[in-house]
């Protein structure tokens, strides 16, 4: 049977209305098709809003960023700079403006207690003291040295104090800023970094500490005239045991000033100064080395600084030879 071709093509247009009815689009908004290639609007933010956890742990990111580039970039750089914002002196930034800058939106009194715990944590890195520890009589006594100046091997400056008790125990140890010019660390030997330096403390303020410990009490260490050349302090000569200069010691180097390292492996079976060295062991160890031989140590002191008995002691030990006495009985010899 033939097709109708006059119907089919009526039929065919009837389909194509229908067609482009469906597709015409809606008078809504809402059910408007999203063309390709083309990004949807995002709607407004209320303000009104409450702040969203994530925002304000950014936030917090934000600032901790801030107070770090503020530390960093506009802290104080010079020596006197930094005793003064440890003495509670505001520093003087050079670059008003750029502090400005990064100081936006930040309360004056929040920056000022965050510099504030950043000077007190600076300083709980750099000392470790040990308030509780009893000092006693004996205190041992060791620093570290690094090199300054143009001849590094010839100019050194402290950068490390540590002191110890009498059963070893520490009493005191702190890194020192080094007034001048670090041309070398010394790394092997001290074992002191740049990290350790970089919020270390004054030596002023070293010195007060140290002096205060070191008074009316016996000092020990190993060459410690040297120790007390780079701290700018002195101490009575009749109250330092030196470790180098005791006798006994000497004779193991032939006569001259022996190694701390040495003598810690012979007579105390130690093995010290492996890799970096470290001024609480080298303390530790010149304590042993006076304990060991302590009544040696007196025994040489005395020949240098004889002990002189007064009247007082002499009357509750005893004694009967006063010069009174004796010359009652050459009186007695001459009239027999």
């Amino acid at each position: 049977m033939a097709m109708d071709l006059t119907n089919l093509s009526s039929n065919w247009k009837k389909l194509q209305a229908t067609l482009k009815k469906a597709e015409k689009p809606s008078s809504s908004s809402s059910s408007t098709p999203r063309q390709h290639g083309l990004k949807r609007k995002r709607a407004p933010v209320n303000d009104t809003l409450s702040a969203h956890p994530i925002d304000e742990a950014r936030k917090r990111q934000r600032i901790g960023r801030t107070m770090q580039t503020i530390d960093d970039r506009t802290g104080p750089h010079t020596i006197q700079e930094v005793e003064n914002r440890d003495n509670g002196i505001r520093p003087r930034f050079t670059d008003g403006a750029r502090f400005d800058k990064i100081n936006a939106g930040l309360s004056p009194v929040y920056v000022a207690t965050c510099l504030d715990l950043i000077s007190i944590f600076r300083t709980a890195l750099s000392t470790n003291s040990s308030p509780s520890v009893e000092i006693g009589r004996y205190i041992a006594i060791d620093c570290e040295m690094v090199g300054v100046g143009p001849n590094p091997d010839k100019e050194s400056a402290l950068a490390r104090v540590s002191i110890v008790n009498y059963n070893g125990e520490q009493v005191y140890d702190s890194y020192v800023r080094p007034l001048e010019t670090v041309t070398d660390w010394r790394t092997p030997f001290s074992g002191i970094t740049p990290k350790n330096i970089r919020h270390a403390r004054s030596l002023e303020e070293v010195q007060t500490e140290v002096a205060k410990i070191m008074q009316d009490r016996v000092l020990i260490g190993h060459s410690v005239r040297n120790d007390l050349e780079a701290l700018l302090l002195s101490h009575p000569k009749k109250d330092i045991r030196d470790t180098a200069r005791h006798p006994p010691h000497r004779k193991l180097a032939g006569g001259g000033s022996p190694k701390l390292k040495i003598l810690a492996s012979e007579l105390l079976g130690l093995e010290i100064q492996i890799g970096d060295h470290s001024s609480i062991e080298d303390a530790r160890a010149c304590m042993l080395l006076f304990r060991r031989d302590k009544a040696g140590f007196e025994r040489e002191h005395t020949k240098v600084w004889p002990t002189h008995t007064t009247a007082s002691e002499n009357a509750t030990n005893g004694a009967t030879n006063s010069p009174g006495k004796r010359r009652k009985q050459k009186k007695k010899k001459k009239k027999k």
